[in-house]
């Protein structure tokens, strides 16, 4: 069992940065996959980011590609997504998730924290 909490959303204006943080609980965090995926409102929830469990590989949404860089540190059991040059079309609700495979689909993970908003004005 794994409990995520996110946290480190807010407003920004565009071309500004934020970071993201997903606290993990549970003492087999570093074997999981990690995930942020995002949902705005009257959209569906799509894939931002996925980091293996050592870290040695991620994969990123073309959207953000270039902009938002995933890491983790397992020994603090977290990670985080750090988002440059934000755009208005990346305010969403933010959600991190554990799975066992790197992969862009949602189905492929197990669970899921609550979310944190990030709102890009213009």
């Amino acid at each position: 069992q794994v409990q995520l909490v996110e946290s480190g959303g807010g407003l920004v204006q565009a071309g500004g940065s934020l970071r993201l943080s997903c606290a993990a609980s549970g003492r087999t965090f570093s074997s999981y996959t990690m995930g942020w995926f995002r949902q705005a409102p009257g959209k569906e929830r799509e894939f931002v980011a996925a980091i293996s469990w050592s870290g040695s590989s991620t994969n990123y949404a073309d959207s953000v590609k270039g902009r938002f860089t995933i890491s983790r540190d397992n020994a603090k059991n977290t990670v985080y997504l750090q988002m440059n040059s934000l755009k208005p079309e990346d305010t969403a609700v933010y959600y991190c998730a554990a799975g066992r495979a790197t992969t862009k689909n949602s189905l492929g993970y197990n669970y899921w924290g609550q979310g944190t908003q990030v709102t890009v004005s213009s």
